[in-house]
């Protein structure tokens, strides 16, 4: 799928806002991909798709997660969460999109995980760094990207379980997981 056609397909799913976001991602992704080795395309079209299912009815996200064999203990969690993995869900199915590292890194944009490919930490930075993005510690982790993919993603981890734990908000095993592999690799 070319890009306008999938940016023309997103928008329709998003608010304005968001769509502006969606588009500073796409750019950043980019960025982050010709910078750290991963598909191009393949980050382009993640991008655009990774906020797919962002403001779909949190009932029919509930039943897609129950129904499509996601993980249940999405559900003991933040509805925040449930986005990413019913996103790349319903961009299979909507959008026709099939590839699976696409779809991967659609699906863990939000928690990661602790076998995160180049291009699923892609997406994962760019959706925390993009332009458009202004809250406490943004710029440290936009400057720790221009050197380290893995450092940057490791002050943005950082930053939002302390986020998280200030707001007396659980954390997803899956994101405790992604930062202790990142740490530990970082060591040797």
């Amino acid at each position: 799928m070319d890009r306008d056609t999938a940016l023309e397909m997103v928008k329709k799913q998003l608010t304005e806002h968001r769509y502006v976001h969606t588009c500073g991602v796409m750019e950043t992704a980019i960025m982050l991909a010709l910078k750290f080795g991963a598909d191009k395309k393949k980050a382009e079209t993640a991008a655009i798709f990774h906020d797919y299912a962002k403001f779909r009815d949190k009932i029919e996200m509930k039943q897609i997660i129950e129904k499509e064999g996601l993980p249940k203990d999405l559900l003991a969690y933040n509805s925040e969460l449930w986005h990413a993995p019913v996103g790349a869900v319903l961009v299979e199915r909507e959008a026709g999109i099939t590839d699976p590292e696409i779809l991967d890194a659609i699906r863990f944009h939000t928690s990661g995980n602790d076998h995160m490919s180049i291009l699923d930490k892609v997406i994962y930075l760019a959706d925390y760094i993009e332009p458009n993005r202004h809250f406490p510690g943004v710029e440290e982790v936009r400057e720790t990207a221009r050197e380290s993919l893995d450092g940057a993603i490791i002050k943005a981890l950082q930053n939002t379980m302390v986020f998280l734990m200030k707001k007396n908000q659980a954390i997803y095993p899956d994101t405790f997981r992604f930062y202790n592999k990142l740490v530990l690799e970082q060591r040797r």
